[in-house]
């Protein structure tokens, strides 16, 4: 096979093995068909009024200030007199999309959908938005236009600010919170003179949304303990305080309103948010209103283990909520159906109603997950052999699916809830059900191709030609198999998965097994003293040119926005880099230094701290390599060669370049932080290629065989589930070896 042919091949079997892990790990758990559930009895609440602070932490909220008074007395006033509070637990990834996805449709989004978009909708969802007579909502862009999108008709209306206004330089961005109150304000008000809308209004199984982005953007700018953050939260509660006085001024106070403030992530003590630290997992919750218990704090059964728990706030009386609860809670309030794709379990201690009333929504509840898991059962069973058919065991039959005949409402309660366990259990089961078919081909097929390379390599440089022996494909496994897939009614792609497989040999190394690393480095450490390198070794000293931009820095803080000409020489240092070093020497040294230089440049103005000082080491270990495999040269006579060579999401990490958000522009500034030092050691690695004179075929064959073997360890690590640190850790490092 010529060197062409071989490289299409590689290149073709690697974009196969990186699609499968979408295919395996990173598929949608949705599913569609369901019949909607009703509650056959009146709702408490005629319209719901739903507050999300995005990025309040509990404790920033519920403990006292320095003085010992309340952050919030309004919210705090509540909590004592009229509602029911308490923590929130966010399951992981802490972050904007997937927390108001779990609040308003009942389930944590799949990871699949970050990479299909983020303003809209990308997977088919049904939302308590959705289910409503008519939704109202205010706040950011990036939120809001998901849900309306994805509803049907035309019930659910949108109002926000422009994208320009979210500027992590800005003064204070309570700005946008203070948007939201005076455009609601300003609706409630139009309203008295527009019967149309009035009569909207006036409707049951309404909902008002104001998400509040203020405290998430000056938590991201000045950090969670900042004056603007602390005060940004008595901005709120003020702001809550006035909207419930317009809506119960605005509904004649009949009493028929229910309030839910809550968060949907808080926040580290350095302005992040995105992993599972309990200061990012813990989120206040507050209800009142219609329908809801009134000064009491239930306790659940959930078991949570984070070590905030550990740090003594839960000796507070409080009730436990996790965020995909909201969803059926919400929808029980006012009257509308569960969401079909909510796995949420309706907490009936924040409910102030009959028991009759709860067990005729836990009922509905446990009948709208289980019909989910009876479309899962249909498509897995539709898509499997019947003999190959594993079924999952729910203990429900049809004399239970009458249960409120024969059951007291108590018993139906507990009945219920035992049967979402189950079928949650279920969902998990079905949605998984492949996984493990699918790995074992994408396996099989991996070690295939390392094994053809790992033999090209020892043909081409041992006498193992007449070892070696080119066999036709036998054509008939192919057949079966494709046989076999057809008959499952399988994708496409499974055909390409369960087909490209070569089974020959498999031997595993290990990437975390950090004891044979250090024997290794500590050999690799002793090499130059064994072989005498050391008599001849001169180590370079390299001067780097640090460029700090403090000018940025000291001007945010002083909350004077970014400097223009800050921002010129950070996009010109971007720019530059990819064209600067082209004009330097054609000598090795200089061109590589010209590199490394205009590399580190870019990774210092998108560093917010000690990370900067990675590059510069890492680029002296480079040059050391260098000189090392220089020197192994030297002592074996061979000449060497001096020619051309070619070549946790924090958004401070790009406040040089901009401070207003822009998911996209931002994501793509961190990926190429990210591949900075990766293009160091390549620059490097063909650096030593050229100085050696070795074979650059070889090399490469080398390090795609190491690179595989890595990325088929990786492929057993990567997990749909978790923060986006322990998802991307694992996903970027298996895509990574990948596309080595």
């Amino acid at each position: 096979m010529n060197i062409i042919m071989f490289f299409l091949v590689g290149l073709l079997v690697h974009v196969v093995f990186f699609i499968s892990i979408f295919d395996i790990y990173f598929t949608s758990p949705l599913v569609h068909g369901m019949t909607p559930q009703h509650v056959p009895l009146p709702p408490p609440a005629k319209r719901l009024v739903l507050f999300v602070a995005d990025g309040l932490r509990a404790d920033s909220l519920f403990k006292p200030d320095i003085n010992g008074t309340s952050r919030a007395p309004y919210i705090r006033s509540i909590i004592k007199e009229r509602g029911t509070w308490g923590v929130s637990h966010t399951r992981v990834p802490t972050e904007s999309r997937p927390g108001h996805v779990a609040l308003i449709a009942g389930f944590y989004e799949d990871v699949s959908a970050v990479a299909k978009g983020w303003k809209e909708n990308p997977v088919e969802f049904d939302s308590v938005f959705n289910e409503s007579r008519h939704t109202w909502c205010w706040g950011s862009p990036d939120i809001l236009p998901m849900f309306a999108k994805g509803a049907t008709g035309d019930h659910v209306y949108t109002y926000t600010y422009p994208a320009a206004m979210e500027d992590f330089a800005s003064t204070d961005a309570s700005k946008l919170d203070t948007w939201v109150f005076d455009e609601v304000k300003a609706f409630m008000n139009s309203a008295r003179g527009n019967q149309t809308l009035l009569s909207k209004l006036h409707e049951e199984k309404n909902v008002f949304f104001l998400h509040l982005l203020g405290l998430d953007t000056n938590g991201h700018a000045h950090r969670p303990m900042s004056k603007e953050y602390l005060e940004n939260i008595g901005l709120v509660d003020e702001g809550v305080a006035e909207m419930v006085s317009v809506f119960e001024e605005f509904y004649g106070y009949d009493g028929k309103t229910a309030y839910v403030f809550t968060a949907d992530h808080g926040m580290t003590n350095w302005g992040s948010h995105g992993a599972s630290h309990p200061s990012e997992t813990l989120t206040p919750l507050v209800a009142w209103g219609a329908g809801l218990q009134t000064a009491q704090r239930a306790s659940t059964t959930q078991n949570y283990n984070d070590d905030y728990l550990k740090g003594g706030f839960n000796k507070c009386s409080h009730s436990w909520s996790i965020k995909q609860w909201f969803a059926p809670l919400m929808s029980s309030l006012i009257g509308v159906p569960i969401p079909l794709n909510s796995v949420g379990v309706l907490p009936l201690q924040y409910l102030n109603n009959s028991l009759h009333f709860k067990a005729e929504s836990m009922y509905a509840n446990a009948i709208q997950i289980l019909e989910q898991f009876k479309v899962k059962v249909t498509q897995k069973k539709e898509t499997t052999l019947s003999f190959l058919f594993t079924p999952y065991q729910l203990n429900w039959n049809k004399k239970n699916q009458d249960l409120k005949v024969f059951l007291t409402l108590f018993l139906q309660i507990r009945h219920c809830e035992t049967l979402i366990a189950q079928a949650l259990e279920g969902l998990s089961y079905y949605h998984t059900y492949d996984r493990f078919f699918l790995g074992s081909s994408v396996v099989l097929g991996f070690i295939g191709w390392t094994s053809y390379v790992v033999l090209v390599i020892l043909k081409t440089h041992a006498s193992l030609r007449k070892m070696i022996n080119t066999r036709k494909p036998n054509c008939g496994v192919g057949l079966v198999v494709s046989f076999f897939l057809l008959l499952q009614s399988s994708p496409f792609t499974y055909y390409i998965y369960c087909l490209l497989p070569v089974p020959v040999w498999y031997f595993v190394v290990s990437f975390f097994y950090r004891a044979m690393l250090t024997l290794g480095l500590i050999i690799l450490g002793l090499w130059p003293f064994v072989s005498g390198l050391y008599r001849k070794a001169k180590m370079l000293q390299v001067l780097l040119c640090v460029y700090v931009l403090a000018s940025t820095h000291s001007s945010l803080q002083m909350k004077q926005g970014l400097p223009l000409f800050s921002q010129l020489v950070s996009w010109a240092t971007l720019g530059s880099s990819f064209f600067v070093p082209l004009l330097s020497s054609t000598r090795l040294f200089h061109r590589l230094l010209s590199i490394l230089l205009s590399l580190i440049c870019v990774y210092l103005v998108l560093s917010t701290g000690y990370e900067a000082l990675f590059p510069p080491v890492l680029s002296w270990l480079m040059f050391v390599w260098i000189n090392m495999e220089q020197e192994a040269v030297d002592t074996q006579n061979v000449s060497s060669r001096t020619e051309s060579l070619f070549h946790s999401f924090d958004p401070a990490s790009v406040y040089c370049f901009l401070t207003v958000f822009n998911p996209f522009i931002m994501g793509g500034l961190l990926m190429w932080k990210v591949l900075i030092p990766f293009i160091i050691v390549m620059c490097t690695f063909e650096s030593i290629q050229v100085s050696t004179r070795l074979s650059s075929r070889s090399l490469f064959l080398i390090v795609l065989v190491i690179s595989d073997l890595m990325a088929l360890h990786f492929f057993f690590l990567v997990k749909d589930y978790g923060s986006w640190l322990d998802i991307g850790t694992r996903y970027v490092a298996c895509i990574s070896t990948f596309s080595s």
